[in-house]
C-alpha cells in the first residue's frame, strides 16, 4: 500500500509546474475534482488573490514566525473536522471552534487580517476556504518548507456543529490514528506526513503530563521515554497537584525552538524523544517506522510529501458552486 516518495516528488513537480487548470485525478481525493488551479484568474474574479495573499503573509510571518505551526493547526482542524469549508472559523455557542477539543487553535485573526485585504480589492469574491488554504502555504514556505500549487475554488460551508468535532487524542496509538485517518479518505502515508507538522508548534503540559507522570495508568513515566527528555519535559510541564494549577505550554519539537521546517521531528522519534504519544506510536507499525525512517534521513523526500499530502487533505468534502458560499465575514455566514 506504501507510496514511493520519488513518485510523490515527481507528481509535485508536475503539478507545479504544469500549465493545465484542472486538478489531477491521481492520488487526490474525488471530492477535489471541481478544484482547479488559478481559479479566481479563470474567472475573472480576483486575478492576483494568492500575490495578495503573499505579500501579507511575508510581513506577518517577519514580526511572528509562529504564524506557520497555527495556520497549519487550524487548516488541520477545519479540514479533518467537517472538509475544507472554513467551518472552524464560525462563530457561537455550538460551533466547532467552541468545542473543547479545539481549544488552542490560533491563528483566527491572522484570516480576518488577510480577508480585510481581499475584500479591499475583491468584495464577494474570495472564499474564507481558499484564503486559509493559501495562507498555510505561504507560512509553510516562508518557514523554509515547499511551496505548493492550491487548487481553488471552495466555497464556505454555512453551519458548524461541536458534535462534529472528533480530533483524536494525542496519546492515542498509532492503529487508532490510522483508522481516524483512513476515515477522513487519507492514508498510512499521509497521516505520517501530517503528523510532522509537529516538527514546530506548541502543546500544553495537560497533553503529556499521562506519559510523563501515569502511563497507562501504571503512575510511573513512559518507560520508552528517552531519560534526558523525560527530565527536560517533567522540568517543564509539574505534575499536577491542585485545581487551578498552571498548564504552560511547550515546544512539540524542543530542537525547532525557532518553528522552521526541518526533518529533526522524524530523528527524535527515532530516539524515543517524541512529546506526544501519538507521534512517538510511529515506530510500533510496520509503514509508520519505515516511513519515520525515510523522512528522517531525506529531508527533500519529506518536503515532497508533505507537500502532496498538504494538497490532498485540503481537497477534502469541498463545498463548491451553489452548495456553499462566499462568506463576507469569515466569522458569520451571509445574511
Amino acid at each position: 500500500m506504501k507510496r514511493q516518495v520519488c513518485l510523490f516528488l515527481s507528481i509535485v513537480v508536475i503539478l507545479a509546474a504544469s500549465s493545465v487548470d484542472t486538478v489531477a485525478a491521481d492520488g487526490l481525493p474525488p471530492e477535489a475534482a471541481p478544484l482547479i488551479r488559478h481559479f479566481y484568474k479563470v474567472h475573472n474574479t480576483c486575478d492576483n488573490v494568492e500575490p495578495f495573499i503573499r505579500h501579507q503573509m511575508k510581513l506577518m510571518f517577519d514580526k511572528d514566525k509562529t504564524i506557520t505551526p497555527k495556520l497549519v493547526k487550524l487548516l488541520y482542524a477545519d479540514c479533518m473536522i467537517n472538509g475544507c469549508d472554513a467551518s472552524i472559523l464560525l462563530d457561537g455557542p455550538n460551533t466547532e471552534k467552541s468545542s473543547p477539543k479545539t481549544r488552542g487553535l490560533a491563528a483566527f485573526v491572522i484570516i480576518d487580517r488577510l480577508k480585510t485585504v481581499v475584500e479591499a480589492r475583491c468584495p464577494g469574491a474570495v472564499s474564507c476556504a481558499d484564503i486559509l488554504n493559501i495562507a498555510t502555504r505561504d507560512a509553510i514556505f516562508y518557514s523554509g518548507g515547499p511551496s505548493y500549487p492550491v487548487f481553488l475554488g471552495r466555497r464556505d460551508g454555512k453551519k458548524s456543529d461541536a458534535s462534529w468535532v472528533d480530533l483524536p487524542p494525542p496519546s492515542i496509538s498509532w492503529e487508532a490514528s490510522l483508522a481516524y485517518f483512513t476515515s477522513k479518505g487519507l492514508d498510512v502515508q499521509d497521516m505520517v506526513t501530517l503528523l510532522g507538522g509537529h516538527m514546530m508548534g506548541r502543546t500544553r503540559c495537560s497533553n503529556v503530563l499521562d506519559r510523563l507522570y501515569n502511563f497507562n495508568n501504571t503512575g510511573k513515566p513512559d518507560p520508552t521515554m528517552e531519560p534526558v527528555t523525560l527530565t527536560y519535559l517533567q522540568k517543564q510541564c509539574p505534575k499536577k497537584v491542585k485545581l487551578g494549577q498552571a498548564n504552560p505550554l511547550i515546544n512539540l519539537n524542543p530542537q525547532n525552538p525557532t518553528h522552521k521546517f526541518t526533518n529533526s521531528y522524524y530523528s527524535r522519534i527515532l530516539a524515543n524523544k517524541a512529546v506526544l504519544g501519538v507521534d512517538q506510536q510511529m515506530l510500533y507499525g510496520d509503514d509508520t517506522h519505515e516511513l519515520t525512517d525515510e523522512f528522517a534521513k531525506g529531508l527533500e523526500d519529506f518536503r515532497g510529501a508533505f507537500a502532496y499530502s498538504m494538497s490532498r487533505m485540503g481537497g477534502l468534502k469541498v463545498l463548491t458552486g451553489t452548495k456553499g458560499e462566499i462568506r463576507r465575514n469569515c466569522h458569520v455566514v451571509n445574511k
